[in-house]
């Protein structure tokens, strides 16, 4: 299996990455020699004196002031200072609860995290990543420890303490900075250089420099601060090493994804904030040079990130704030190419949010970030077009975001984004064709927005299409912000393949499945071999200027004896959703047609119709969803052998929700024809 995987895989580079590939081979085995065992006897000289951090943020500004203190543009009105005063509650709340030794993420809780944490434990499952080996012998893709290797990275990330220095910085309580102190002492000896799991990713070393170098910042009027910065041994070798290692292996080729994003941006805060090395300024210009590339490369001209995954949309929008801004604040202006891109992902995610300010959930997620600041609760979405706002004014077209979050301040507060010559969108964008993303709305005599999310284009980003699924021609379906038709997530990444394959395959979608296959086929958890190619057919207007709908199809199924393609209409009028499905072949398949509902409706099935409940806003709604007669329907909910019926609401996290499956066969014949229609909220029944 595993030289298998290597076979696809290497068919996915180019030559050069290949070359690229084996410099790095070399330079591991010369690396080896380096390598640390006791951070404490660390050979590595680093500077004493002369050490100046650039830009920190001063004393506390104390929560007797005004929160909005910190500093930010682009207030709307006193729902500024209302907002950012909820967003400071809960940031001392989840801050004390670390205190507490308390920290959940990626669906676990980490218990008892004094001092001095197990920075190796995934707590899940109760297992430990290794923390003796030489991390170039270390196959992340088959731990034999059993530990998964995001779960035993996330506390390494360090956003638990970000979240306390974030914590101090608004309420000067020392507490915060010496937890700090006493845990980043800790992971600074108990992860020497090129020693255990923390040093096999080097996404994880960027998002750790830019933790480091926040953290000082904005404890930057401590007592203790320098002591533990600037005038620390073991903090200058951490911090070289770290940096070194990106400039030598970062992301090529095929790999270049938001890693090389990430690991970019964590070069370039470091080596800008904390300039104190003799090649600071070589990795400064190194890290400049990857960022101007690739956050273009990686964003579409309508907006969108070229991953088509949402949630990574918003982790590299997070990727270039934090390293456009410091570039900004270090006199290593990204430029405008770098700046445009990074101001079309704001209106790119303006345009997609629904009533609620939520975007699509298309594709993988994982709840990373590059910069928390806030309480891990806060609103992501609105955090981001708030920031937006501030540096770059909001279209007329966007939704109302009044600010709700710490994070927006602190990044106005460090520098500004240049003036852009390119042009923004005059009004709302429906489609987005070069991403293959429709977003249909209307309205319903309430008031209520509808809001209908398609997707007929590309698989992904090439060559290794990563965080894609098998989701050609699906949908989502919201009625005033409730799921209704829903994309079911993604829940696991390592370690959990049954799991893995399900919530990004095609039965795990909105779509049409064939001969029991996904539409793409997948040649590892983070590779497609075939990509299934969409094909949009035609756009359907509607008065004012408005779409109505859509017809696209793919080739993912031309692979099966007798090839088949599948296309699909869409259109929505009012509060009705209309979906054609056809099969085109010389024979016939037999067939899966599954729709995922969110997991705040209730369903009852009888026959080919459902009648659908919720509630939302204390008003009770009701659909009937009349479905292809022609197949056979069931009602499934939490199945787990194979995986059906399921909802993930975050990375890790698992709810069982009704997914109607309809059984048959498609082939020449009728059209399989679904039927949404909304009932008002005023005239709904009584819940089941």
């Amino acid at each position: 299996m595993r030289i298998a995987w290597y076979a696809r895989r290497l068919a996915t580079m180019s030559a050069g990455e290949i070359a690229g590939r084996c410099g790095d081979a070399v330079r591991k085995r010369a690396w080896r020699k380096r390598r640390v065992r006791d951070a404490r006897a660390d050979p590595l000289e680093v500077p004493r004196d002369g050490i100046a951090f650039e830009r920190g943020f001063g004393p506390p500004v104390g929560m007797a002031g005004k929160v909005g203190d910190v500093g930010m543009a682009g207030d709307v009105g006193n729902a500024g200072d209302v907002g950012r005063s909820d967003a400071a509650k809960a940031l001392i709340e989840a801050a004390e609860s670390v205190l507490a030794g308390r920290w959940t993420a990626l669906g676990c809780t980490w218990e008892g995290l004094g001092p001095d944490p197990d920075w190796f434990l995934d707590p899940g499952r109760g297992r430990r990543a290794d923390d003796e080996a030489c991390a170039f012998d270390i196959d992340i893709r088959h731990a034999r420890d059993g530990a998964r290797p995001k779960h035993a990275w996330e506390l390494s990330r360090q956003g638990h303490l970000t979240v306390l220095a974030s914590a101090y910085h608004l309420t000067g309580d020392v507490r915060y900075a010496e937890r700090i102190a006493a845990q980043l002492t800790s992971w600074w000896t108990r992860n020497p250089f090129l020693t255990g799991m923390q040093w096999t990713s080097g996404i994880e070393i960027g998002l750790r420099l830019i933790a480091w170098v926040w953290i000082r910042r904005l404890l930057d009027g401590w007592e203790g601060c320098r002591e533990l910065f600037e005038g620390n041994r073991l903090f200058l070798q951490q911090f070289h090493h770290h940096q070194e290692y990106l400039a030598t292996f970062p992301s090529r080729g095929s790999s270049a994804n938001n890693h090389a994003l990430a690991e970019a941006a964590g070069l370039l805060v470091a080596s800008s904030a904390l300039p104190c090395f003799d090649a600071s300024a070589g990795w400064r210009a190194a890290a400049a040079v990857t960022l101007r590339r690739e956050l273009p490369r990686q964003t579409l001209a309508s907006g969108v990130n070229a991953e088509l995954a949402t949630e990574y949309q918003g982790f590299v929008l997070e990727v270039a704030l934090v390293s456009g801004l410091e570039g900004e604040a270090a006199g290593e202006s990204l430029g405008e190419e770098f700046w445009t891109a990074t101001r079309a992902l704001c209106d790119g995610l303006a345009a997609l949010v629904d009533i609620r300010g939520e975007p699509p959930r298309q594709g993988d997620a994982d709840d990373a970030f590059a910069l928390l600041v806030d309480a891990p609760s806060f609103h992501r979405w609105a955090s981001l077009l708030a920031t937006g706002r501030a540096l770059f004014g909001a279209c007329a077209w966007w939704p109302a975001t009044p600010p709700a979050d710490l994070r927006t301040a602190l990044l106005a507060r460090l520098a500004s984004a240049p003036t852009l010559s390119a042009s923004r969108p005059e009004c709302r964008p429906q489609v987005f064709e070069d991403a293959g993303l429709c977003i249909l709305r209307s309205s319903l005599p309430s008031g209520a927005e509808v809001w209908c999310r398609g997707d007929f284009g590309p698989h992904g980003l090439p060559t290794t299409y990563g965080h894609a699924h098998a989701d050609a021609l699906a949908l989502e379906f919201r009625v005033d912000g409730v799921d209704v038709l829903v994309d079911p997530g993604t829940f696991a990444y390592q370690g959990e393949p049954a799991w893995r394959d399900y919530f990004r395959s095609t039965r795990g979608h909105n779509t049409l499945e064939l001969a029991g296959q996904d539409q793409s086929v997948s040649g590892g958890e983070f590779l497609w071999t075939t990509p299934a190619v969409t094909t949009l057919i035609a756009l359907e207007p509607a008065e004012a200027g408005a779409l109505r709908g859509w017809t696209a199809r793919h080739d993912g199924y031309a692979r099966l004896i007798p090839p088949a393609i599948h296309q699909r209409t869409v259109r929505l009028e009012g509060g009705v959703l209309t979906i054609d499905d056809g099969v085109e072949s010389t024979g016939r398949h037999a067939c899966r047609l599954c729709f995922h509902l969110g997991p705040q409706v209730e369903c009852r099935l009888e026959g080919a119709r459902a009648v659908l409940h919720w509630t939302s806003s204390g008003a009770a709604w009701t659909a009937e969803l009349a479905l292809p007669e022609v197949l056979a329907w069931r009602a499934v909910k939490g199945e787990v052998d194979p995986p059906l019926g399921w909802y993930s609401p975050s990375f890790g996290v698992r709810v069982p929700s009704t997914t109607l499956v309809g059984a048959g066969h498609a082939g020449a014949g009728p059209l399989l024809r679904t039927r949404l229609t909304i009932t008002p909220a005023a005239a709904a029944g009584p819940q089941v």
